[in-house]
């Protein structure tokens, strides 16, 4: 099974080291295409030794190819947000993870999506069950 993870780059690296822990779970289950993403080396800048051109390029093509989509929509993301909608439109199935922080609510074009599995959870310490769930349909 191939996963691509979605994550915030340019919006934020708040939230790099739980992206790092989704990443190693999502692993028991398949490749993860998108595995930089949990990287301490990526900053708020982003992939600075590509163009942008390339790594769009690379990612919606890792999104073809992908067999699912899990996005951590927690922080806000432009970029997240299309690789979503893009997702969509090639019918891939798309699960979102919303952990719910103080003054941040997520988009109503997030929550009114009836497409997206949307999963709110607490504490990353409910991620792997919500993993297995996820790939036991």
């Amino acid at each position: 099974m191939k996963i691509y993870f979605a994550g915030s780059i340019r919006g934020g690296r708040a939230d790099k080291e739980k992206y790092k822990f989704i990443i190693n779970e999502l692993k028991k289950y398949g490749e993860v295409l998108t595995e930089h993403i949990g990287l301490d080396s990526l900053t708020s800048d982003g992939q600075t030794e590509f163009s942008e051109q390339k790594i769009y390029n690379q990612d919606t093509d890792w999104i073809r190819e992908s067999d699912i989509i899990i996005a951590d929509v927690s922080q806000v993301s432009l970029g997240v947000g299309y690789e979503l909608g893009f997702g969509e439109s090639l019918g891939k199935r798309i699960v979102c993870l919303y952990q719910a922080q103080e003054n941040n609510s997520l988009s109503a074009m997030i929550r009114g999506n009836n497409y997206f599995e949307l999963i709110d959870y607490t504490d990353i310490k409910e991620l792997p069950e919500i993993m297995k769930n996820i790939f036991m349909e």
